[in-house]
């Protein structure tokens, strides 16, 4: 019921689009993405690599996520 009343409508929203927006926001909470997990995996393998190993695959460590983000969800 706390939930239910610290909802806060914003005006010229429906109330049947907010109320479907946080019920998908919660669905996303309790059901993983496989693509996130993707993701995570991307990143935490090319963080391991050394600073010369990402230079020979021609990759940036600034670059690290913005891959990961491509291999997990694509461009």
């Amino acid at each position: 019921m706390a939930l239910a009343n610290n909802i806060r409508f914003q005006p010229g929203l429906s109330q049947e689009w907010s109320v479907e927006r946080v019920l998908n926001s919660l669905l996303r909470l309790v059901k993983p993405d496989p693509r996130r997990a993707v993701y995570r995996q991307t990143v935490r393998e090319l963080e391991q690599l050394s600073t010369r190993d990402l230079a020979d695959l021609g990759i940036s460590r600034s670059s690290i996520e913005q891959i990961a983000r491509v291999a997990a969800y694509g461009e």
